[in-house]
């Protein structure tokens, strides 16, 4: 299987993933996600993302690995931006290819929803001209934890 994760200091392109996973028909599907920054109801000015250098990445290609032996995938693309962004910016990409969509769709979700909660990034919003820590959301605890029970058993990230 073939693996990219990157941190990225500047703007993403919404065409690289799919480019990259390109595989001469090895694959039936592909799966591709993109966050962005939300602007909150027009409150958030710009985000900014830090990370653990050399850690993040480590963190990110366990869980990749993982991914890859609950669901037969021929290729993973994990880009994450940190720095300064606006709303609307895309700050993670996560892609994947497998021979079919079902283990494309939930190798993806899998992917995007323990980087949310496992890979060591720290967020901060700019509101009202003050910068403002973000802090960890419940939901995205309850989305990992949901698979890792589902997945119980095997070791995970």
């Amino acid at each position: 299987m073939k693996t990219r994760i990157e941190i990225r200091n500047g703007p993403l392109d919404s065409t690289e993933p799919a480019a990259w996973l390109g595989d001469a028909g090895l694959s039936g599907a592909q799966v591709q996600f993109a966050g962005q920054v939300r602007d909150e109801q027009g409150r958030v000015e710009a985000l900014h993302l830090e990370h653990y250098p050399g850690m993040t990445e480590s963190v990110l290609s366990t869980i990749v690995e993982q991914a890859a032996t609950q669901w037969r995938l021929n290729g993973a693309w994990v880009v994450h931006r940190v720095g300064t962004m606006s709303p609307g910016d895309d700050i993670v990409q996560v892609a994947v290819s497998a021979a079919h969509r079902q283990a494309a769709f939930e190798a993806c979700a899998f992917i995007m929803d323990l980087l949310k909660t496992r890979a060591p990034f720290w967020k901060k919003e700019l509101i009202g001209g003050r910068w403002f820590w973000v802090e960890a959301r419940e939901r995205d605890a309850e989305a990992a934890a949901a698979w890792l029970q589902g997945l119980s058993g095997h070791e995970l990230p």
